[in-house]
C-alpha cells in the first residue's frame, strides 16, 4: 500500500512478520549524510540497498548526491513499485538479497546504505535459521540483519562505505554477538550511534546506526542518546549526537541525554560500550579492587517458563470447579516482577504455578494418576499444551512446563530480581517460592561454594552492591542495554559482570550489617549510606555513585 508522499504503508502484521520498519525521512537523511563523510570516492559513486523497502534511503543518497547509481532489492512488489517510481532510472529488483547477493560482482559498490528486516529465529523458524547460519558461517541465534551484514563487506569497494541502521541489541546482547564480529573483523568501524528510546521508528524499536569502512579506521567514535526528566532547550536530536561534548537536548515533550565518546569492544561476546578517558580511569580503580564478579560465584538463572502461562498460572484457583482444582501439593506460590521490591523479602506472591514436579534434586514429572484434580484440570487443555511439539520432541510430557529449573533449588534462600526493571530491585526469598520467567534468581547456597565466605552474608553483599547507586552507574557505563524509559535489562550476561569488593574488609562487612538492616526496613539515610561505602569499596566518590540522571 502506497501512503502520502508516495511512502509505502506497512500494517502491523506484516511489520511484525517480515520485520518491517521503514526508515523515516529524518533518520535517513542522517545516516546518509553520516555514510557520504567517510566516503573517499569522487565523481559518481554505486549504491546499493540489499533491503530497500519503500527507497527512503536511496532516496537520501539521491539527494545529497544526485550523480549516484542507484541499485535497490525487496521482497515486497507494493514497496518495489514504490521505489521504482520515486527513483526513475534507479535499478529496483524484486527479490530475495540472501539469495541473490552472492551474485553480485565482488567490490561493486561505493557505499551500501541498509535498514535490514529485522525478523528473529522464532519468526524465521528453525530450518530456516539453520540454512542461514551454515550459508553464512553465523553461530548462536540469529535474525535476519546478520546475513545481510555479513554478506557486505564483499560487496564494498576498497575504501567503500556501510551505512547500517538495525536495531541497538546488537550492541549489547549474545545474540548480537555475529554482527559485532563481522562487523569488528571485516571492516573498519568509524562511528556508532545508540539511538536508545529516541522513538524514531513508529514501532517499537530501539535503533543503531553504524559507519564503517572497508579498510583501516582509527578508534570509532560513539554517541548514544536516552530520555531523562531533566528540562532542556530544545535542539536538534542529530546536531548534538555529532557534537564534540555531551549534552542535553529538548525534542519536542521530551529531553535526551546525548554522552560522547569512543568505542570500547573487546572479545565479540563482550558487549560495544561508549567510553572515555575518565570512564576508563574509574574503571581500571574499579577492576583493582574487585575481589570476585558475581557470575563467577553462582550461576545466574532465569525463572520457570512454561510457553502457556494462562494454563499454568493463576491468581484465584479457587474459582474453577472444585472437581478441576490441583491438587495442593502441585499448586506452588509463585514470584512475578510484581512482587519484587529492592531490599524488603517479597510478601505473599499473588499467583500460584501447577507445577508438575517431584520434589527431587532432578527433573522428574509426576504421576497424574495420582493427581486426578490436576490430571481433570489438564486434560482440558490437552489440545493445546501437547500443540507445544518442541516440548514433545525433546522427549518431554505434554503437561510439562518448558523450562521448570530443578525443582529443590526453590527451597533455600535466593536472591530475586526483576528482567527488566528502571532500577535495580534485588531481594532474598526465603520462603521457597517458584520464580517466574520475568525474573531472575541466585541460589544463595551456590554463593559460598566456590569461597569460605558465610553464604547470607555473601548474599547481603550482593544486595548492596547490585541496588547502589554504583551497580545502577556500573550497569550503564559497561553493560547499557536500556529500553524505553530507563528500564534496563537486568539478564545474566549483565548481572553477571557485576564487581563484588573483598568481603572481608572492615567496610564491606559494615556494608553487609546494613544491607541486613534495610532488608528490615528500608530506610533513606541507611540507603545513601550504603551508596557511600560501595563507592568507597571501589575507590569511587560518593558524587559518581548517586545523584545520577533519573529517567521519565
Amino acid at each position: 500500500m502506497v501512503g502520502e508522499e508516495g511512502h509505502c504503508v506497512v500494517t502491523t502484521d506484516v511489520r511484525k512478520r517480515h520485520g518491517v520498519h521503514y526508515t523515516p525521512v529524518a533518520l535517513a537523511g542522517f545516516l546518509a549524510r553520516q555514510a557520504l563523510c567517510g566516503l573517499a570516492a569522487t565523481g559518481p559513486i554505486t549504491v546499493l540497498d540489499p533491503a530497500c523497502g519503500d527507497g527512503e534511503l536511496l532516496a537520501a543518497v539521491a539527494r545529497l548526491r544526485p550523480d549516484a547509481e542507484l541499485v535497490g532489492f525487496d521482497l515486497d512488489a507494493d514497496a518495489v513499485a514504490t521505489s521504482r517510481a520515486r527513483l526513475p532510472g534507479a535499478r529496483i529488483e524484486q527479490a530475495d538479497f540472501t539469495e541473490v547477493g552472492a551474485a553480485l560482482a565482488a567490490s561493486a559498490f561505493d557505499l551500501v546504505i541498509t535498514n535490514p528486516p529485522y525478523v528473529r529465529t522464532q519468526v524465521l523458524g528453525g530450518a530456516a535459521a539453520a540454512r542461514l547460519s551454515a550459508k553464512f558461517g553465523l553461530r548462536g541465534r540469529i535474525d535476519l540483519t546478520h546475513p545481510f551484514v555479513a554478506m557486505i563487506p564483499r560487496l564494498l569497494r576498497p575504501g567503500g562505505v556501510l551505512g547500517l541502521l538495525c536495531s541497538n541489541r546488537f550492541l549489547t546482547t549474545r545474540a548480537g554477538m555475529n554482527v559485532r564480529a563481522l562487523l569488528g573483523e571485516r571492516l573498519g568501524v568509524r562511528e556508532v550511534f545508540d539511538l536508545g528510546d529516541t522513538r524514531l521508528f513508529e514501532a517499537a524499536v530501539l535503533p543503531a546506526v553504524v559507519v564503517a569502512v572497508n579498510g583501516d579506521a582509527e578508534v570509532a567514535r560513539y554517541a548514544s542518546a536516552y530520555q531523562i526528566a531533566e528540562e532542556a532547550a530544545a535542539g536538534d536530536l542529530f546536531d548534538a549526537l555529532t557534537a564534540a561534548d555531551d549534552s542535553a537536548v529538548r525534542v519536542g515533550t521530551r529531553t535526551f541525554a546525548v554522552s560522547v565518546g569512543t568505542l570500547a569492544r573487546g572479545e565479540p561476546d563482550r558487549p560495544w560500550r561508549l567510553t572515555t578517558p575518565e570512564r576508563e580511569r574509574r574503571h581500571t580503580d574499579i577492576r583493582d579492587r574487585t575481589w570476585r564478579v558475581l557470575g563467577d560465584l553462582a550461576k545466574i538463572r532465569v525463572g520457570i517458563k512454561t510457553t502457556a502461562d494462562p494454563v499454568f498460572i493463576r491468581e484465584h484457583w479457587e474459582e474453577l470447579p472444585a472437581a478441576r482444582v490441583p491438587e495442593p501439593e502441585l499448586l506452588r506460590p509463585l514470584l512475578t516482577h510484581e512482587d519484587i521490591r529492592a531490599w524488603l523479602p517479597p510478601g505473599p506472591p499473588r499467583a500460584r504455578v501447577l507445577y508438575p514436579y517431584q520434589d527431587l534434586p532432578t527433573r522428574a514429572v509426576v504421576d497424574l494418576a495420582e493427581h486426578p484434580r490436576a490430571a481433570a484440570y489438564l486434560g482440558e487443555h490437552r489440545e493445546r499444551l501437547a500443540g507445544r511439539r518442541y516440548l514433545t520432541a525433546a522427549g518431554r510430557e505434554w503437561f510439562e512446563i518448558w523450562v521448570p529449573q530443578r525443582p529443590t533449588l526453590w527451597r533455600p534462600p535466593k536472591i530475586v530480581f526483576p528482567d527488566i526493571s528502571p532500577e535495580p530491585r534485588f531481594t532474598i526469598d526465603r520462603d521457597g517460592a517458584v520464580v517466574n520467567g520475568d525474573c531472575y534468581w541466585i541460589s544463595v547456597p551456590e554463593l559460598a561454594s566456590r569461597t569460605d565466605e558465610h553464604p547470607d552474608d555473601l548474599a547481603h553483599l550482593v544486595l548492596a552492591v547490585a541496588n547502589s547507586g554504583f551497580g545502577a552507574r556500573f550497569y550503564d557505563e559497561v553493560c547499557g542495554n536500556r529500553l524505553y524509559a530507563g528500564r534496563r535489562r537486568w539478564i545474566t550476561q549483565y548481572v553477571g559482570l557485576l564487581p563484588l569488593p573483598d568481603p572481608t574488609t572492615p567496610v564491606a562487612r559494615e556494608i553487609v550489617r546494613l544491607a541486613r538492616e534495610l532488608a528490615g526496613g528500608v530506610d533513606p539515610a541507611l540507603v545513601a549510606e550504603v551508596d557511600e561505602l560501595v563507592g568507597v569499596a571501589f575507590g569511587q566518590p560518593a558524587a559518581q555513585v548517586i545523584g545520577l540522571s533519573t529517567p521519565s
